[in-house]
């Protein structure tokens, strides 16, 4: 049977940078593809038993997401199951519905399966996360913030709810926002990017047009429905997330304002609708990027990565849609 050592004889690289490779840490492309082709042609497969032993832990990670049917978060999924399989490790995926006592279940079950370590897009500001760092097993937060001195992978959620709000004022003159709930720290910061785009444009951002919901198509529906029924309805809408987007376009239908009658823009891709997406702007989110991220850095922790905790922020794109004929 081959070993760890005869992979790296056969690659020409040390036994070091093989373990590295199949525990997922940073090796260059060359050396990776090296290793892969060495590994394939000794039939070599990394020994999971021996390796459980050293650490005291299962090579399987947690991954706690509120919301299972939203893409946005299944996509990230893929990202971190990708890293993770290529490493070894399998992803038990845990679907919270933002509900923190479901997540703390789920932290829980975590710690009673020896499992080796927990990517987390929390329920909450507050989660329950501490008996679970105690134990030494790393947790990476993804989307939010935790509170804790943890790596986290976010957005650049500010940035993303101002370009999304300045595109729009600069085509119409009532820009409204729908976010989720004003707690969750996406929404909020969004929301803080829809007034700064106000203010930058030298306008005042009318509190009327801004609304918190919830991150889910009723939560989109009910707020448009709102808007809507205002004395000086809005001429254009930014949506917080591509479920509320999917909402707010729903209701613009039925009222026959089916975009570009009125501006529509989407922080995050819609996931299904029957529109052309030349009609509805989109600042695309790298979720599986996200992915990959917090993987690599829980991979790196469990491995034994020791340096201060650190964020990792990424920014989104905006795809603009097509001006109305």
């Amino acid at each position: 049977m081959a070993t760890i050592y005869d992979v790296a004889r056969l690659a020409g690289v040390s036994p070091a940078t093989v373990s590295r490779v199949f525990n997922g840490t940073s090796v260059s492309p060359q050396k990776t593809e090296a290793v892969r082709r060495a590994a394939a042609e000794l039939r070599f497969t990394p020994n999971r038993a021996a390796r459980t032993l050293r650490r005291q832990s299962s090579e399987v990670i947690a991954l706690i997401i509120p919301d299972i049917e939203n893409p946005y978060f299944t996509e990230m999924a893929r990202g971190v199951e990708d890293v993770a399989s290529t490493a070894g490790y399998s992803v038990v995926l845990c679907n919270s519905d933002s509900q923190t006592e479901k997540e703390s279940t789920y932290l829980r079950i975590a710690m009673a399966e020896n499992m080796s370590g927990v990517i987390l897009a929390a329920a909450s500001d507050d989660p329950d996360i501490d008996e679970v760092l105690a134990t030494g097993r790393p947790v990476v937060a993804v989307d939010r913030r935790t509170g804790r001195e943890i790596d986290g992978v976010m957005m650049a959620n500010r940035e993303a709810g101002r370009i999304a709000a300045a595109h729009m004022l600069q085509l119409h003159d009532r820009v409204a926002y729908i976010g989720g709930p004003e707690n969750i720290e996406t929404a909020a910061e969004r929301a803080q990017g829809w007034r700064q785009a106000h203010r930058d444009a030298g306008r005042a951002a009318p509190d009327e047009l801004l609304r918190f919901s919830t991150f889910r198509v009723d939560g989109g529906r009910a707020a448009m429905e709102e808007l809507l029924r205002l004395p000086e309805p809005p001429d254009a809408v930014v949506a917080g997330n591509n479920l509320i987007g999917v909402g707010a376009i729903q209701v613009l239908t039925e009222h026959g304002l089916t975009p570009p009658r009125l501006g529509v823009a989407v922080i995050g891709s819609l996931p299904f609708t029957t529109l052309s997406p030349s009609v509805v702007s989109v600042v695309r989110l790298p979720a599986r990027e996200m992915g990959v991220t917090a993987a690599r850095m829980l991979l790196a922790r469990i491995d034994g990565d020791r340096q201060q905790a650190r964020t990792v922020v990424l920014g989104g794109e905006l795809l603009s849609a097509e001006p109305a004929p």
